[in-house]
């Protein structure tokens, strides 16, 4: 009897206990969300020489200030999906990414004979082709939630040909990133460019010619350029591209998708895209 009356008397106090971490639960503050990015992929078209081209924008609409630009220049397929895809990946890292249309009117194929016809024919008139790059930059520079002081240029195979021309042109653009790029000089008189330029190649890749890429290498050092020229064992070209082993067995083109360099290859551009776009 005097343990069932301890217990009553202590009843009171045992269920203020129990009651007390239900409340310190609801009582305590609410853990804040953030949200994260939602990316929104549009067309953007530009003209110049009385042709009009069909570039892909992409940025996340989420972040309402404006954000370094960084262009993505295709594969000599044409704009086609990779692009925008690398495009979309650009954005959800906080940079807005025009993938440019380098042969006008949103043409691409997936015949390596019209592909090489279409490539070849911006390489040999670099004016021209230089004039499309900078009314891409210069209508993008319009929009307000663009930094237009601070740009960057990658591209790929096709695309990392013309970067590389680019920044041997001195155009206004913080670096220069080539992903198993041509490393064919279509710039006649190299002007001064003080950015940074990343050759990624592959190491096993026969469509880039060792000669052309320290040739290249050394015209862009004659200019300032700060440049560092990675190869990746065992890549092929295309290694960046998960279509290459289809495109290689549709065509018989030496490509071919290397995981591990594709991967490597990513990750230090998109350090070197944070140092020169985002570093004070």
């Amino acid at each position: 009897m005097r343990m069932l009356l301890t217990f009553v008397s202590l009843l009171p106090a045992l269920l203020a206990l129990l009651a007390a971490p239900v409340l310190a639960a609801t009582e305590a503050p609410a853990v804040p969300i953030e949200q994260g990015p939602r990316v929104v992929g549009e067309p953007f078209t530009y003209e110049t020489g009385g042709q009009s081209y069909q570039g892909y924008l992409a940025r996340n609409v989420a972040d309402d200030k404006p954000r370094p630009a960084v262009l993505v220049v295709h594969e000599w397929w044409g704009l086609n999906d990779y692009a925008r895809d690398r495009a979309d990946q650009l954005a959800a890292l906080g940079f807005v990414a025009l993938a440019v249309d380098m042969y006008g009117d949103g043409r691409s194929t997936t015949h390596p004979d019209e592909a090489g016809k279409f490539a070849g024919q911006v390489m040999q008139d670099w004016p021209s082709a230089r004039a499309r790059l900078e009314a891409a930059m210069a209508r993008l520079r319009k929009q307000p939630f663009v930094r237009g002081d601070r740009m960057a240029a990658l591209g790929y195979c096709f695309g990392g040909g013309i970067v590389m021309n680019m920044a041997l042109a001195g155009m206004p653009i913080k670096a220069a990133i080539s992903f198993h790029g041509s490393p064919a000089q279509a710039v006649s008189k190299p002007q001064p460019f003080d950015g940074v330029v990343q050759i990624h190649n592959g190491a096993e890749d026969p469509l880039v010619k060792r000669e052309a890429l320290t040739d290249m290498a050394q015209a862009l050092k004659a200019q300032g350029a700060t440049v560092k020229v990675i190869n990746y064992p065992h890549a092929r070209h295309s290694f960046t591209n998960p279509d290459a082993d289809a495109v290689a067995e549709r065509t018989g083109l030496p490509l071919g998708y290397d995981a591990a360099a594709d991967a490597a290859s990513w990750q230090a551009a998109l350090l070197t895209l944070d140092k020169t776009l985002n570093g004070k």
